[in-house]
């Protein structure tokens, strides 16, 4: 009961909503995308030096990685914003944005923690703390008009999705650039062209415009690729989804392996967001089994709906994100997302784990060896340092990465610098080149 007062649902209007960053692009986006909807978010600066230290300050250590993080940036911003604007400063007009999940992860802790971290400055102890949750596919009932509800949802899922092609379309091009620095700078600007363009149309669902944009940008990004420089090998990233995302928390991991020779393919947030309303979908299914053992009645109408619910919206999220891929494909080829049923069949058919225990584990398991089976190079596992569902990931996908004589690499992170880490880069890539060159591409 203490927590639900500060942590939970609440209604986002006329306040502030700070969202911590995990991608820079995504984080945008959607801050962008909500605001259509007259929602004020802002996109929190993220994990510089200060920051950095405030979370470090305020954690023990015994925290992963990404609460330390987040937990510096909304301190760094709170205490600044009470800097600027002193007398002025309210925190009641503002909301926090954390959101959780269920299952064996630290994750779903983080809001609590940093509650109780945020109560500990009286200055700062009302700031409520928005929670959506993989327990519902993360929904926004109860935050906003529940009229507007399927539309807002419907309008993040396709910024989220275009965020990911943007940042596969720099992984795209920058091995490949023509001009040094060219691809980051042109991808900065997608960026900003896109967030207008979410925030004039998201509202109005007048998304063929924003598609339109997005082909130009894909068109325009071929451009900047030099054709006489040949194919490099491909190198797979999967992993917690925070520490592979958030470029600054993995110290830049994507641009040191393509300094060492490689493209890489990091594996989406979309992933994560339709496995969750995939696995939703399949514990609906279950429950449906149970209930018509018992043949109750009422309990089988409500595990109905949820199926219907679930399926629903798997269904569209799958159908739209194809479409929109399609949109940039056609005019660059970039990597597409893996297919949760087929990760779902993997893991089932191999016997390497379970759907029912979650985390990224049921994504980055299967994820790996589907990098394996498709041509790619090497694999790299990132997480943070005693990540649990990423350590299980390496006991199950390292043997196996060896038996199929395929370059793997877990890379762990804190807020250390670790002297043996391009040491371990250099030394994967060597391995990555020869595979590649095994492979008679090389």
């Amino acid at each position: 009961m203490y927590f639900k007062k500060k942590i939970g649902r609440f209604n986002l209007f006329n306040k502030t909503l700070l969202i911590p960053e995990m991608s820079r692009i995504l984080t945008h986006l959607c801050a962008a995308c909500l605001k259509s909807f007259g929602i004020n978010a802002k996109a929190l600066e993220t994990c510089n030096e200060a920051s950095l230290e405030l979370g470090k300050e305020y954690t023990s250590g015994k925290e992963c990685y990404p609460c330390q993080i987040t937990m510096g940036d909304i301190l760094y911003f709170l205490k600044k914003e009470k800097k600027k604007l002193k007398g002025n400063f309210d925190i009641e007009k503002y909301l926090y944005l954390m959101p959780e999940t269920a299952g064996p992860c630290r994750f779903g802790m983080y809001n609590k923690y940093q509650h109780i971290v945020l109560n500990s400055f009286p200055e700062f102890a009302q700031l409520k703390i928005v929670s959506l949750s993989a327990g519902d596919a993360y929904s926004f009932d109860g935050m906003i008009e529940k009229k507007k509800v399927t539309a807002i949802r419907k309008a993040s899922f396709i910024a989220l999705v275009t965020a990911d092609i943007l940042d596969r379309l720099l992984m795209r091009i920058r091995p490949y650039e023509n001009k040094t620095g060219a691809a980051e700078q042109f991808i900065l600007k997608a960026q900003n062209i896109l967030s207008k363009a979410f925030e004039k149309h998201a509202a109005s669902g007048n998304f063929n415009f924003i598609f339109k944009k997005l082909e130009q940008i894909a068109e325009n990004g071929k451009k900047l690729i030099d054709p006489s420089i040949p194919p490099k090998p491909l190198v797979g990233i999967v992993g917690e989804i925070y520490l592979r995302s958030h470029e600054r928390s993995n110290q830049s991991l994507i641009k040191n392996l393509e300094k060492q020779g490689a493209e890489a393919v990091n594996a989406s947030i979309a992933e994560w967001v339709n496995f969750t309303s995939y696995k939703e979908l399949k514990n609906a299914e279950r429950e449906v089994r149970l209930n018509l053992t018992s043949f109750k009645i009422k309990p089988i109408a409500d595990s109905m709906k949820n199926v219907l619910k679930y399926g629903k919206i798997f269904f569209y999220q799958k159908y739209k994100q194809k479409r929109i891929y399609d949109r940039a494909i056609k005019f660059l080829n970039i990597a597409q997302d893996h297919n949760v049923k087929d990760l779902d069949k993997i893991i089932k058919e191999k016997k390497l784990f379970t759907l029912d225990i979650g985390t990224e584990a049921c994504l980055s398991i299967p994820g790996a060896l589907s990098y394996a089976e498709h041509g790619f190079n090497g694999v790299v596992n990132v997480y943070p340092f005693t990540c649990m569902p990423s350590i299980i990931t390496s006991a199950i996908v390292k043997p196996l990465m060896s038996k199929m004589r395929m370059p793997y690499l877990d890379a762990s992170y804190d807020s250390t610098y670790q002297p043996s880490r391009e040491t371990a880069i250099r030394t994967f890539m060597y391995q990555v080149k020869r595979h590649f060159k095994k492979q008679g591409r090389g």
